[in-house]
C-alpha cells in the first residue's frame, strides 16, 4: 500500500517535498519481462525533435505489459506489486497455470496472492477488481480502467495513476463510455476493458520539492516562446503580446475542442469524408 510521506526540510530543496513511497520499491522486476531502454532525447526514427525539451535522466529498464490480453480463461496469481519507473502508476507479476509471466498494469486494491483471470464471458466470475472482460460483458455503471478502442488492439485509454472510466451504457453493439474529462466516447462492445481503479490514486498529491527530481525523470528546463528570436517561434522577438501560439503558428486558445472530439469518434464509427 503506498502511502504519502511529508518530507522534514532539512535542506531548502526538502521543504514541501511530498513523495509516494510503498514496499512495491524494493521488489525485483522479472528479467525475462524486460528490456534495455535507449534515451531518445526526444527525436524519432529519422533524428528529427518531435517531442521537445526531453532529455538525459536516469538510465531505466523497460518492463514489457502486456497491453493486449492473449491468455484467456486460465487463472493467475498476483506473485508481486512492483514499481514501474516508466509510469506512475504501480504494475502486477502475473504467473498463470499453464507457468507463463506477464505484467498487467495494478489495480487499486490488487495485492500479492490474489487471483485474476482474462475471460470473454462472466459467467461464474465474481466480478473484483484485475479481472479482464469485454464491455459486453460489465454491468452499467462499473469503473473500468484499461479499455481497447479497438478490440483487439490492446489497452488504449485510462492506464496511468487514479485513473478510471465509467461504463454509462450498452446500444447497438457499442459500449458508452464517460471519461473524467467529461466527454463521451462510443466503442465497440467487443472491446476488452480491466474492472477496478488504476493504482497509486495519491499520485496527483505529490509534489517534486525541486527541479533537479524532474530532471532524474528525463525532462529538460522549458524556455518560454518569448525568450526566443523570431525565427524561433511566433511570440519571439523584443515586443511582447500577440496571439497565444505554438512554435508552429496553432492558435493555443480557442480551439473547439468538443468538436474534434466529434470528428475523432466519426472516424472510429467508421465514418467517411471526415478530416481532422
Amino acid at each position: 500500500m503506498a502511502e504519502l510521506k511529508v518530507k522534514k526540510p532539512y535542506t531548502p530543496s526538502m521543504r514541501g517535498t511530498i513523495l509516494l513511497r510503498s514496499s512495491s520499491r524494493k521488489n525485483s522486476p522479472c528479467k525475462s519481462l524486460v528490456k534495455t531502454k535507449k534515451s531518445s532525447g526526444g527525436r524519432n526514427h529519422s533524428g528529427h525533435i518531435t517531442m521537445r525539451f526531453r532529455g538525459a535522466g536516469n538510465k531505466v529498464k523497460y518492463r514489457l505489459i502486456a497491453f493486449k490480453k492473449n491468455i484467456f480463461n486460465v487463472k493467475a496469481k498476483v506473485i508481486s506489486i512492483e514499481y514501474d519507473p516508466n509510469r506512475n502508476a504501480e504494475i502486477a507479476l502475473l504467473q498463470y497455470d499453464n507457468g507463463q509471466k506477464e505484467y498487467m498494469i495494478a489495480v487499486d486494491g490488487l495485492k500479492t496472492g490474489d487471483t485474476v483471470v482474462n475471460s470473454n464471458s462472466s459467467d461464474g466470475l465474481s466480478l473484483k477488481p484485475g479481472i479482464s472482460l469485454p464491455l459486453r460483458e460489465i454491468p452499467i455503471g462499473t469503473n473500468v480502467c484499461c479499455v481497447e478502442l479497438k478490440p483487439g488492439c490492446g489497452a488504449k485509454m485510462a492506464r496511468s495513476a487514479g485513473a478510471f472510466i465509467k461504463l454509462a451504457g450498452k446500444e447497438n453493439g457499442n459500449a458508452v463510455l464517460k471519461l473524467s474529462s467529461g466527454e463521451t466516447r462510443l466503442v465497440s462492445a467487443d472491446c476488452m476493458a480491466t474492472i477496478g481503479i488504476v493504482s497509486n490514486i495519491q499520485m496527483q498529491n505529490t509534489k517534486e520539492g525541486k527541479a533537479g527530481r524532474r530532471r532524474w525523470a528525463g525532462f529538460r528546463p522549458h524556455t518560454r516562446g518569448e525568450c526566443m528570436n523570431p525565427v524561433d517561434h511566433p511570440l519571439g522577438g523584443r515586443t511582447r503580446g500577440g496571439h497565444p501560439r505554438s512554435p508552429w503558428g496553432q492558435c493555443a486558445k480557442g480551439l473547439k475542442q468538443e468538436k474534434i472530439n466529434q470528428q475523432i469518434n466519426l472516424l472510429f464509427q467508421g465514418g467517411k469524408g471526415v478530416s481532422l
